[in-house]
């Protein structure tokens, strides 16, 4: 069975779905949940929901949320390096959604920072990896993460790629981040990302711009599907699948876990969009990032 390595990061989010405007300095009720979350645990959870084999390179702290992160990565039969930090606390992510589903989030790290190349494992067994922007744009993880592309690139294993939002991309300079992107196969983004990478406003010019540092880019856009083109002049468009969302927490993720899946049957585009789409109107559907197991948090 296909193989996929996830590099990035693994985090408790703590949910608060919202009322449309918050009692600021004050109380505002709200119905709150725990999840496991984190860019690379939950593309690595929906690549193995959707068929595939998945191995997570992330960090924990020595701590209760960590075991709890950790058990529920079982629960879905990812595989991981399971490295619990001592004196660091596990990443937590405060998420607040609003009443149509779209969501905020307030990061902290925690031990997702530090990752080094000592972290990778044998890349023998892989055919495809997933790195979290976040890794890139962390600091103290960025030399180790950079190293391991060097490994992985020398290995010929196709590289899938996120830069993740714009508020963590404003701290690195443009030229840096686009260096990162010529370092990748394919590059999967949302359209906010796609022109704040590209300074470009449209679609087409932006995937044009794209495909400058990478062979394949793809743009999810939410509500409205995803769009990808590659430099063979293949062309890929669909809407997103009908689905009642609730939570678009891990939307983003859930697809580039099912057209990584999918690549690694069949590398036709269109098919692996349609399977990110898929992933994605499943991920909606419920609160939280992860597919759903009966694990506790």
């Amino acid at each position: 069975m296909a193989r996929i390595l996830c590099i990035g990061d693994i985090m408790l989010d703590v949910i608060a779905f919202v009322p449309p405007a918050l009692n600021y300095g004050e109380d505002t009720p709200s119905t709150i949940v725990t999840r496991g979350g984190g860019a690379g645990a939950n593309v690595a959870s929906w690549a193995k929901s959707a068929g595939a084999e998945s191995f997570l390179i992330a960090r924990v702290g020595d701590d209760p949320a960590g075991v709890a992160v950790i058990a529920e990565l079982d629960a879905l039969g990812v595989q991981h390096s399971q490295r619990a930090v001592p004196e660091l606390s596990t990443g937590v992510v405060v998420i607040l959604v609003d009443p149509t589903g779209e969501r905020t989030m307030i990061p902290d790290s925690g031990a997702n920072a530090g990752l080094t190349i000592a972290d990778l494992p044998n890349l023998s067994d892989f055919d495809a990896a997933y790195i979290s922007g976040y890794s890139l744009l962390n600091p103290l993880s960025r030399d180790g993460v950079l190293e391991m592309i060097t490994e992985i690139r020398a290995k010929s294993i196709p590289i899938f790629f996120d830069p993740t939002t714009i508020g963590g991309m404003a701290h690195v300079e443009l030229h840096t981040i686009h260096g990162w992107l010529s370092l990748m196969d394919t590059l999967l983004m949302n359209e906010e990302e796609s022109f704040y990478l590209t300074s470009e406003n449209e679609i087409e010019s932006a995937l044009a711009s794209l495909l400058k540092f990478s062979p394949t880019a793809v743009i999810k856009r939410g509500s409205f599907g995803a769009v990808g083109k590659n430099r063979s002049g293949v062309y890929f468009s669909a809407p997103a699948k009908e689905t009642v969302a609730i939570d678009t927490t891990g939307a983003g993720d859930s697809f580039a876990g099912g057209f990584i899946a999918q690549f690694l049957i069949n590398q036709e585009l269109s098919a692996c969009i349609e399977a990110g789409l898929t992933q994605a109107a499943l991920c909606v559907a419920i609160a939280g990032a992860r597919p759903q197991v009966t694990t506790e948090i």
